[in-house]
């Protein structure tokens, strides 16, 4: 089992800019791919950005592209996503999760979920 909590989350104007943070326990995090996924109120939990065991590998939504950026620190078992030029549309819960895959983009694949934290954009 592996546990997952986020942290990071807050209030930012637009413009600004956030690194939510996933601390992982309870398994070997250097064996699960990683991703981060948003839900806003109202909406479907989205895609944000996926990172592979080694980091070697990542992959980004179109609407953070160029934005947002996911690493991995194998050594504190920890993912992290940098996100600038937020957007008031940025705004939802960001979830961490963890999958047995190499590397995946389809939420349907991770088996492990973080609690979630919230992202706020507005002025």
């Amino acid at each position: 089992q592996v546990q997952l909590v986020e942290s990071g989350g807050g209030l930012v104007q637009p413009g600004g800019s956030l690194r939510l943070s996933c601390a992982a326990s309870g398994g070997t995090f250097r064996s699960y791919g990683m991703g981060w996924f948003r839900q806003a109120a109202g909406k479907g939990r989205e895609f944000v950005a996926a990172i592979s065991w080694t980091g070697r590998s990542t992959g980004y939504a179109d609407s953070v592209k160029g934005r947002f950026s996911i690493s991995r620190d194998n050594a504190k078992n920890t993912v992290y996503l940098q996100m600038n030029s937020l957007k008031p549309e940025d705004t939802a819960v960001y979830y961490c999760a963890a999958t047995s895959s190499s590397y995946s983009e389809r939420a349907r694949t991770y088996e492990y979920w973080g609690q979630g934290t919230q992202v706020t954009v507005s002025s």
